[in-house]
Protein backbone atom coordinates (compact mmCIF):
# COMPACT_ATOMS: atom_id res chain seq x y z
CA UNK A 1 0.00 0.00 0.00
CA UNK A 2 1.37 3.40 -1.00
CA UNK A 3 2.11 5.84 1.82
CA UNK A 4 -0.02 8.98 2.03
CA UNK A 5 1.73 12.18 1.00
CA UNK A 6 -0.99 14.39 2.47
CA UNK A 7 -0.86 15.67 6.08
CA UNK A 8 -3.29 14.28 8.65
CA UNK A 9 -6.77 15.85 8.50
CA UNK A 10 -6.87 19.19 10.31
CA UNK A 11 -3.11 19.72 10.07
CA UNK A 12 -1.13 21.37 7.30
CA UNK A 13 2.25 21.67 5.66
CA UNK A 14 3.60 25.21 5.75
CA UNK A 15 5.12 26.49 2.53
CA UNK A 16 8.24 28.74 2.50
CA UNK A 17 6.38 32.02 1.79
CA UNK A 18 4.05 31.48 4.76
CA UNK A 19 6.95 30.33 6.94
CA UNK A 20 8.81 33.56 6.21
CA UNK A 21 5.75 35.54 7.28
CA UNK A 22 5.31 33.43 10.41
CA UNK A 23 8.97 33.95 11.36
CA UNK A 24 8.61 37.70 10.82
CA UNK A 25 5.44 37.89 12.95
CA UNK A 26 7.03 35.81 15.72
CA UNK A 27 9.99 38.20 15.70
CA UNK A 28 7.73 41.28 16.03
CA UNK A 29 5.72 39.60 18.80
CA UNK A 30 8.81 38.65 20.83
CA UNK A 31 10.46 42.05 20.39
CA UNK A 32 7.33 44.03 21.31
CA UNK A 33 6.31 41.87 24.26
CA UNK A 34 9.91 41.93 25.47
CA UNK A 35 9.74 45.73 25.69
CA UNK A 36 6.73 45.33 28.01
CA UNK A 37 8.82 43.12 30.31
CA UNK A 38 7.46 39.71 29.30
CA UNK A 39 9.89 36.80 29.57
CA UNK A 40 9.84 33.83 27.17
CA UNK A 41 9.23 30.38 28.65
CA UNK A 42 8.52 26.93 27.20
CA UNK A 43 6.48 23.99 28.51
CA UNK A 44 6.19 20.40 27.20
CA UNK A 45 3.53 19.64 24.60
CA UNK A 46 2.40 16.63 26.68
CA UNK A 47 0.64 17.14 30.02
CA UNK A 48 -0.67 14.78 32.67
CA UNK A 49 -4.18 13.73 31.65
CA UNK A 50 -5.51 14.63 35.13
CA UNK A 51 -4.39 18.25 34.62
CA UNK A 52 -5.99 18.45 31.19
CA UNK A 53 -9.24 16.89 32.44
CA UNK A 54 -9.64 19.00 35.59
CA UNK A 55 -12.82 20.77 34.37
CA UNK A 56 -10.98 24.05 33.79
CA UNK A 57 -10.83 23.99 30.00
CA UNK A 58 -14.53 24.01 29.17
CA UNK A 59 -15.50 22.36 25.88
CA UNK A 60 -11.83 21.92 24.96
CA UNK A 61 -11.59 19.01 27.39
CA UNK A 62 -13.76 17.04 24.97
CA UNK A 63 -11.17 17.63 22.23
CA UNK A 64 -8.03 16.22 23.88
CA UNK A 65 -5.68 14.04 21.86
CA UNK A 66 -5.04 11.37 24.50
CA UNK A 67 -1.85 9.33 24.77
CA UNK A 68 -1.75 5.64 25.63
CA UNK A 69 0.43 4.39 28.44
CA UNK A 70 3.69 2.86 27.25
CA UNK A 71 5.50 -0.45 27.76
CA UNK A 72 4.56 -2.51 30.80
CA UNK A 73 2.13 0.17 32.02
CA UNK A 74 -0.15 -0.51 29.05
CA UNK A 75 -2.08 -3.71 29.67
CA UNK A 76 -4.99 -4.03 27.25
CA UNK A 77 -6.13 -7.35 28.73
CA UNK A 78 -6.76 -6.04 32.25
CA UNK A 79 -7.91 -2.51 31.34
CA UNK A 80 -11.44 -1.76 32.54
CA UNK A 81 -11.74 1.88 31.50
CA UNK A 82 -9.95 4.76 29.85
CA UNK A 83 -8.05 5.60 33.05
CA UNK A 84 -6.27 2.24 32.74
CA UNK A 85 -5.14 3.05 29.20
CA UNK A 86 -4.35 6.78 29.18
CA UNK A 87 -1.96 8.83 31.33
CA UNK A 88 -1.15 11.86 29.17
CA UNK A 89 -2.48 14.12 26.45
CA UNK A 90 -1.41 16.81 24.03
CA UNK A 91 -2.04 20.27 25.49
CA UNK A 92 -5.18 21.99 24.14
CA UNK A 93 -4.05 25.47 25.21
CA UNK A 94 -1.07 27.13 26.90
CA UNK A 95 -2.81 28.32 30.08
CA UNK A 96 -3.06 25.00 31.94
CA UNK A 97 0.63 24.20 31.20
CA UNK A 98 1.65 27.73 32.30
CA UNK A 99 -0.17 27.41 35.62
CA UNK A 100 1.43 24.00 36.24
CA UNK A 101 4.83 25.53 35.35
CA UNK A 102 4.29 28.47 37.70
CA UNK A 103 3.08 26.21 40.50
CA UNK A 104 6.24 24.12 40.13
CA UNK A 105 8.70 27.03 39.92
CA UNK A 106 7.06 29.92 41.82
CA UNK A 107 9.93 30.18 44.33
CA UNK A 108 12.40 30.70 41.47
CA UNK A 109 10.34 33.32 39.63
CA UNK A 110 9.87 37.09 40.20
CA UNK A 111 6.56 38.47 41.44
CA UNK A 112 4.66 39.54 39.51
CA UNK A 113 5.77 37.13 36.81
CA UNK A 114 5.20 38.26 33.21
CA UNK A 115 5.34 35.23 30.89
CA UNK A 116 5.40 34.98 27.10
CA UNK A 117 4.72 31.54 25.68
CA UNK A 118 4.42 30.52 22.03
CA UNK A 119 3.89 26.97 20.84
CA UNK A 120 1.65 24.48 19.10
CA UNK A 121 -1.48 23.11 20.76
CA UNK A 122 -3.78 20.31 19.61
CA UNK A 123 -7.56 19.93 19.58
CA UNK A 124 -9.57 17.13 17.95
CA UNK A 125 -11.87 19.78 16.48
CA UNK A 126 -13.76 19.98 13.19
CA UNK A 127 -11.38 21.75 10.78
CA UNK A 128 -12.56 24.89 8.98
CA UNK A 129 -11.20 28.18 7.68
CA UNK A 130 -8.65 29.49 10.16
CA UNK A 131 -9.15 26.51 12.48
CA UNK A 132 -6.85 23.48 12.57
CA UNK A 133 -6.26 20.51 14.84
CA UNK A 134 -2.66 21.62 15.34
CA UNK A 135 -2.10 25.35 15.61
CA UNK A 136 0.20 27.91 17.13
CA UNK A 137 -0.87 29.87 20.18
CA UNK A 138 0.76 33.03 21.46
CA UNK A 139 0.04 33.94 25.09
CA UNK A 140 1.15 36.61 27.51
CA UNK A 141 0.22 36.24 31.18
CA UNK A 142 0.84 38.14 34.40
CA UNK A 143 0.79 36.10 37.61
CA UNK A 144 0.92 37.69 41.05
CA UNK A 145 -0.64 41.08 40.14
CA UNK A 146 -4.07 41.51 41.79
CA UNK A 147 -4.83 45.00 40.46
CA UNK A 148 -6.21 46.01 37.07
CA UNK A 149 -2.70 47.10 36.05
CA UNK A 150 -2.39 43.55 34.74
CA UNK A 151 -5.35 43.98 32.37
CA UNK A 152 -4.12 47.40 31.21
CA UNK A 153 -0.61 46.11 30.44
CA UNK A 154 -1.91 42.99 28.66
CA UNK A 155 -4.28 45.00 26.43
CA UNK A 156 -1.66 47.65 25.61
CA UNK A 157 1.04 45.05 24.82
CA UNK A 158 -1.31 43.06 22.58
CA UNK A 159 -2.73 46.06 20.71
CA UNK A 160 0.71 47.62 20.25
CA UNK A 161 1.86 44.36 18.66
CA UNK A 162 -1.15 44.20 16.34
CA UNK A 163 -0.52 47.81 15.31
CA UNK A 164 3.09 46.97 14.40
CA UNK A 165 1.77 44.15 12.21
CA UNK A 166 -0.36 46.62 10.25
CA UNK A 167 -3.78 46.03 11.84
CA UNK A 168 -6.09 49.03 12.18
CA UNK A 169 -9.71 49.59 13.13
CA UNK A 170 -10.15 46.47 15.24
CA UNK A 171 -12.00 46.31 18.55
CA UNK A 172 -11.13 45.11 22.02
CA UNK A 173 -14.43 43.95 23.53
CA UNK A 174 -14.32 43.82 27.33
CA UNK A 175 -16.64 42.54 30.04
CA UNK A 176 -16.54 41.13 33.58
CA UNK A 177 -17.69 37.68 34.70
CA UNK A 178 -18.94 39.22 37.96
CA UNK A 179 -21.10 41.62 35.94
CA UNK A 180 -22.55 38.69 34.00
CA UNK A 181 -23.41 36.94 37.27
CA UNK A 182 -24.83 40.12 38.85
CA UNK A 183 -27.12 40.67 35.83
CA UNK A 184 -28.37 37.08 36.10
CA UNK A 185 -28.90 37.41 39.86
CA UNK A 186 -30.71 40.75 39.48
CA UNK A 187 -33.04 39.15 36.93
CA UNK A 188 -33.88 36.29 39.27
CA UNK A 189 -32.27 33.36 37.45
CA UNK A 190 -31.27 30.50 39.80
CA UNK A 191 -27.50 30.42 40.40
CA UNK A 192 -27.18 26.82 39.23
CA UNK A 193 -28.53 27.91 35.81
CA UNK A 194 -26.10 30.76 35.19
CA UNK A 195 -23.91 28.77 32.79
CA UNK A 196 -26.95 27.83 30.70
CA UNK A 197 -28.09 31.47 30.63
CA UNK A 198 -24.62 32.59 29.51
CA UNK A 199 -24.44 29.98 26.76
CA UNK A 200 -27.67 31.38 25.31
CA UNK A 201 -26.54 34.99 25.84
CA UNK A 202 -23.37 34.21 23.86
CA UNK A 203 -25.57 33.79 20.77
CA UNK A 204 -26.70 37.43 20.91
CA UNK A 205 -24.63 38.48 17.86
CA UNK A 206 -26.28 35.73 15.78
CA UNK A 207 -29.92 35.69 16.98
CA UNK A 208 -30.36 39.15 18.50
CA UNK A 209 -32.14 40.26 21.67
CA UNK A 210 -35.48 38.74 20.70
CA UNK A 211 -33.83 35.45 19.80
CA UNK A 212 -32.08 35.26 23.18
CA UNK A 213 -35.36 36.00 24.98
CA UNK A 214 -37.19 33.32 23.00
CA UNK A 215 -34.51 30.71 23.63
CA UNK A 216 -34.39 31.48 27.37
CA UNK A 217 -38.16 31.03 27.60
CA UNK A 218 -37.93 27.88 25.48
CA UNK A 219 -35.48 26.43 27.99
CA UNK A 220 -37.95 26.82 30.84
CA UNK A 221 -36.87 30.13 32.36
CA UNK A 222 -39.68 32.25 33.79
CA UNK A 223 -41.06 35.10 31.70
CA UNK A 224 -40.59 37.63 34.51
CA UNK A 225 -36.87 36.84 34.83
CA UNK A 226 -36.35 36.89 31.05
CA UNK A 227 -38.14 40.24 30.66
CA UNK A 228 -36.15 41.78 33.53
CA UNK A 229 -32.94 40.49 31.89
CA UNK A 230 -33.88 41.93 28.50
CA UNK A 231 -34.72 45.31 30.05
CA UNK A 232 -31.09 45.57 31.24
CA UNK A 233 -29.77 45.20 27.69
CA UNK A 234 -32.38 47.58 26.28
CA UNK A 235 -31.52 50.15 28.94
CA UNK A 236 -27.83 49.96 28.07
CA UNK A 237 -28.57 50.44 24.36
CA UNK A 238 -30.60 53.58 25.09
CA UNK A 239 -28.12 55.12 27.55
CA UNK A 240 -25.06 57.21 26.66
CA UNK A 241 -22.77 54.98 28.72
CA UNK A 242 -23.89 51.36 29.09
CA UNK A 243 -21.37 50.55 31.82
CA UNK A 244 -22.42 53.51 33.98
CA UNK A 245 -26.10 52.65 33.48
CA UNK A 246 -25.50 49.02 34.42
CA UNK A 247 -23.42 49.68 37.54
CA UNK A 248 -26.13 52.06 38.80
CA UNK A 249 -28.91 49.61 37.97
CA UNK A 250 -27.12 46.71 39.70
CA UNK A 251 -26.28 48.67 42.86
CA UNK A 252 -26.61 46.29 45.78
CA UNK A 253 -26.14 43.24 43.54
CA UNK A 254 -22.78 44.20 42.03
CA UNK A 255 -19.76 45.33 44.06
CA UNK A 256 -19.14 48.97 43.09
CA UNK A 257 -15.40 48.24 42.83
CA UNK A 258 -16.01 45.88 39.88
CA UNK A 259 -17.59 48.57 37.72
CA UNK A 260 -15.04 51.17 38.80
CA UNK A 261 -12.13 48.88 37.91
CA UNK A 262 -13.56 48.23 34.45
CA UNK A 263 -14.08 51.95 33.86
CA UNK A 264 -10.45 52.58 34.85
CA UNK A 265 -9.15 49.89 32.45
CA UNK A 266 -11.11 51.35 29.53
CA UNK A 267 -10.10 54.95 30.33
CA UNK A 268 -6.42 54.06 30.81
CA UNK A 269 -6.20 52.09 27.56
CA UNK A 270 -7.94 54.85 25.58
CA UNK A 271 -5.59 57.49 26.99
CA UNK A 272 -2.31 55.61 26.40
CA UNK A 273 -2.86 53.33 23.38
CA UNK A 274 -0.15 53.23 20.71
CA UNK A 275 -2.24 51.89 17.80
CA UNK A 276 -5.58 52.56 16.10
CA UNK A 277 -8.37 50.52 17.70
CA UNK A 278 -11.47 50.91 19.82
CA UNK A 279 -12.04 49.42 23.28
CA UNK A 280 -15.73 48.87 24.07
CA UNK A 281 -17.70 47.47 26.97
CA UNK A 282 -19.74 44.49 25.71
CA UNK A 283 -22.15 42.99 28.29
CA UNK A 284 -22.86 40.04 25.96
CA UNK A 285 -19.23 38.86 25.93
CA UNK A 286 -19.05 35.53 27.79
CA UNK A 287 -15.83 33.62 26.84
CA UNK A 288 -16.18 29.86 27.12
CA UNK A 289 -13.43 28.87 29.54
CA UNK A 290 -14.78 28.02 32.98
CA UNK A 291 -11.59 29.16 34.70
CA UNK A 292 -12.25 32.89 34.16
CA UNK A 293 -13.08 34.73 37.40
CA UNK A 294 -13.13 38.44 36.49
CA UNK A 295 -12.31 40.63 33.51
CA UNK A 296 -12.65 39.01 30.07
CA UNK A 297 -11.77 40.44 26.66
CA UNK A 298 -11.66 39.56 22.97
CA UNK A 299 -10.15 40.93 19.75
CA UNK A 300 -12.78 41.52 17.07
CA UNK A 301 -11.45 42.03 13.54
CA UNK A 302 -13.69 43.15 10.68
CA UNK A 303 -11.45 41.33 8.15
CA UNK A 304 -12.10 37.99 9.79
CA UNK A 305 -15.68 38.45 10.95
CA UNK A 306 -15.01 36.94 14.35
CA UNK A 307 -12.66 36.72 17.31
CA UNK A 308 -8.92 36.82 16.65
CA UNK A 309 -7.83 36.32 20.23
CA UNK A 310 -8.94 36.86 23.78
CA UNK A 311 -8.28 36.28 27.42
CA UNK A 312 -9.14 37.29 30.94
CA UNK A 313 -8.51 36.91 34.65
CA UNK A 314 -8.27 33.45 36.25
CA UNK A 315 -7.45 34.03 39.94
CA UNK A 316 -8.45 30.57 41.19
CA UNK A 317 -6.46 28.34 38.85
CA UNK A 318 -3.06 28.25 40.58
CA UNK A 319 -4.84 27.24 43.78
CA UNK A 320 -6.00 24.04 42.09
CA UNK A 321 -2.34 23.00 41.96
CA UNK A 322 -0.92 24.50 45.17
CA UNK A 323 -3.89 25.04 47.51
CA UNK A 324 -3.15 28.77 47.54
CA UNK A 325 -4.79 31.15 45.06
CA UNK A 326 -2.58 33.52 43.05
CA UNK A 327 -4.00 36.40 40.95
CA UNK A 328 -3.48 35.70 37.26
CA UNK A 329 -4.53 37.28 33.97
CA UNK A 330 -3.66 36.47 30.35
CA UNK A 331 -4.21 37.48 26.74
CA UNK A 332 -3.81 35.23 23.68
CA UNK A 333 -3.43 36.44 20.08
CA UNK A 334 -5.15 34.23 17.51
CA UNK A 335 -1.86 33.61 15.73
CA UNK A 336 -3.17 31.39 12.91
CA UNK A 337 -6.07 33.71 12.11
CA UNK A 338 -3.78 36.73 12.05
CA UNK A 339 -1.43 34.94 9.67
CA UNK A 340 -4.41 33.98 7.48
CA UNK A 341 -5.57 37.62 7.26
CA UNK A 342 -2.04 38.85 6.49
CA UNK A 343 -1.59 36.19 3.77
CA UNK A 344 -4.95 37.04 2.17
CA UNK A 345 -4.09 40.75 2.21
CA UNK A 346 -0.67 40.11 0.65
CA UNK A 347 1.20 41.63 3.58
CA UNK A 348 4.69 42.67 2.35
CA UNK A 349 7.38 41.55 4.77
CA UNK A 350 9.64 44.57 5.37
CA UNK A 351 13.03 44.18 3.69
CA UNK A 352 15.58 42.85 6.10
CA UNK A 353 19.02 41.71 5.06
CA UNK A 354 20.02 41.96 1.41
CA UNK A 355 19.38 38.64 -0.39
CA UNK A 356 21.75 37.47 -3.14
CA UNK A 357 21.74 34.20 -5.08
CA UNK A 358 24.97 32.65 -6.43
CA UNK A 359 24.14 30.37 -9.38
CA UNK A 360 27.01 28.07 -10.34
CA UNK A 361 27.10 26.12 -13.58
CA UNK A 362 27.90 22.43 -13.26
CA UNK A 363 31.52 21.70 -14.21
CA UNK A 364 33.15 24.74 -12.58
CA UNK A 365 36.65 23.73 -11.45
CA UNK A 366 37.19 22.90 -7.78
CA UNK A 367 39.57 25.82 -7.26
CA UNK A 368 37.05 28.25 -8.77
CA UNK A 369 34.22 26.69 -6.72
CA UNK A 370 36.18 27.26 -3.51
CA UNK A 371 36.80 30.89 -4.54
CA UNK A 372 33.07 31.43 -5.21
CA UNK A 373 32.07 29.93 -1.83
CA UNK A 374 34.70 32.07 -0.10
CA UNK A 375 33.13 35.19 -1.67
CA UNK A 376 29.73 34.05 -0.41
CA UNK A 377 31.16 33.62 3.08
CA UNK A 378 32.56 37.15 3.01
CA UNK A 379 29.19 38.59 2.01
CA UNK A 380 27.45 36.55 4.75
CA UNK A 381 29.90 37.91 7.30
CA UNK A 382 28.92 41.44 6.20
CA UNK A 383 25.23 40.69 6.86
CA UNK A 384 24.05 39.65 3.38
CA UNK A 385 21.86 36.57 3.00
CA UNK A 386 23.54 34.46 0.30
CA UNK A 387 22.07 31.39 -1.36
CA UNK A 388 24.61 29.21 -3.22
CA UNK A 389 23.03 26.81 -5.70
CA UNK A 390 23.75 24.92 -8.90
CA UNK A 391 22.39 26.59 -12.02
CA UNK A 392 19.38 24.77 -13.48
CA UNK A 393 18.95 24.13 -17.22
CA UNK A 394 15.87 26.36 -17.13
CA UNK A 395 17.66 29.31 -15.56
CA UNK A 396 14.78 31.72 -16.22
CA UNK A 397 12.30 29.61 -14.21
CA UNK A 398 14.88 29.12 -11.44
CA UNK A 399 15.27 32.89 -11.12
CA UNK A 400 11.50 33.40 -11.06
CA UNK A 401 11.25 30.95 -8.15
CA UNK A 402 14.07 32.71 -6.30
CA UNK A 403 12.45 36.10 -6.98
CA UNK A 404 9.32 34.81 -5.23
CA UNK A 405 11.49 34.05 -2.19
CA UNK A 406 12.92 37.58 -2.16
CA UNK A 407 16.17 37.08 -4.10
CA UNK A 408 16.42 40.08 -6.41
CA UNK A 409 20.18 40.04 -7.10
CA UNK A 410 22.01 37.22 -8.85
CA UNK A 411 25.66 36.36 -9.44
CA UNK A 412 26.24 33.76 -12.16
CA UNK A 413 29.37 31.64 -12.45
CA UNK A 414 30.18 29.48 -15.50
CA UNK A 415 32.81 26.80 -16.19
CA UNK A 416 33.82 28.91 -19.22
CA UNK A 417 34.86 32.35 -17.84
CA UNK A 418 33.98 33.97 -21.18
CA UNK A 419 30.40 32.69 -21.07
CA UNK A 420 27.69 35.03 -19.82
Amino acid sequence: MALSKKPVTGMKDIMPAEMQLRDYVIGVIKETYGKFGFTSIETPCVENIANLSSKQGGENEKLIFKILKRGEKLNLETAKGEEDLVDGGLRYDLTVPLVRYYSNHANELPSPFKALQMGNVWRADRPQKGRYRQFMQCDIDILGEPSNLAEIELILATTTTLGKLGFRGFQIRINERRILKAMAAYSGFPEESYDQVFIILDKMDKIGLDGVAAELKGNGFGEESVEKYMELFQGMEESENGLVYLTEKLEGTLDAEVGQSLKEIIASVKATKASEFEIVFDPTLVRGMSYYTGTIFEIAMPEFGGSCGGGGRYDKMVGRFTGKDVPACGFSIGFERIILIMMENGFPIPDGNKKVAYLIEKGVATEELCSIIAKAQEERADGTQVLVARMNKNKKFQKEQLNAEGYMEFREFYKDPLKK
